[in-house]
């Protein structure tokens, strides 16, 4: 790992509050900031978090939806416990059917928010890149299609590029509300930007 990242790593703002906070990432202050903003975390939901590894927004969600909720993580590495009895892990792919059926099996009753920070890893190559973003921010919509209630709330990662507006569309499809959303913990240089979804309008799937 370069020395000169990991110097920009230690003096980077948020990367310094998450560890004085104790978030297990600096990510963890995107999901803050969206929240806080736009409410679309309440006490008491049921939230699933795909890609949830090392396990921010996890936390994050724990805090919101208090004792009275309920927190799923999905991700392809295993999750360190947050030693919460109202928050469980699993460890799965997103984009195969047998993982949605164990987070069905899991979740009290259909989800009231879906979020995904899922990325995949980076090659270098943007037009590669960008594209397996996409395709894992559609398995996301895909999964918030089977798990979530009427009403509920999707909060995904994508990549700015040319497949983004043909992916809006589809999350249109789905959602009363679509928005861009661009926190201020995300790296200025960095294209992701997320799509929030506000009001899922019944059970459905996206490549119907």
């Amino acid at each position: 790992m370069p020395k000169e990242w990991i110097k920009r790593r230690k003096r980077d703002y948020y990367y310094r509050k998450a560890k004085e906070e104790k978030y297990r990432s600096r990510a963890s202050y995107k999901l803050i900031e969206a929240v806080e903003r736009y409410n679309f975390i309440r006490p008491g939901d049921i939230v699933v978090d795909l890609g949830a590894a090392p396990g921010g927004w996890i936390q994050v969600s724990r805090e919101i939806v208090g004792e009275r909720g309920f927190v799923l993580g999905v991700d392809l590495n295993e999750i360190k416990p947050l030693n919460y009895p109202n928050v469980h892990t699993i460890t799965g792919d997103i984009r195969d059917p047998s993982t949605i059926q164990r987070v069905l099996m899991l979740l009290p009753r259909l989800a009231d928010v879906v979020v995904s920070d899922v990325s995949p890893n980076i090659s270098g190559i943007w037009e590669y890149d960008h594209g397996r973003q996409m395709e894992l921010a559609q398995a996301t919509l895909k999964t918030a299609a089977s798990i979530l209630r009427k009403g509920g709330n999707l909060f995904v990662k994508v990549f700015q590029g040319d497949m983004l507006n043909a992916f809006l569309r589809d999350v249109k499809r789905f959602f009363s509300v679509v928005r861009l959303v661009k926190p201020k913990a995300s790296r200025p240089e960095s294209a992701e930007i997320y799509v929030l979804a506000l009001g899922y309008k019944g059970r459905a799937n996206p490549e119907n």
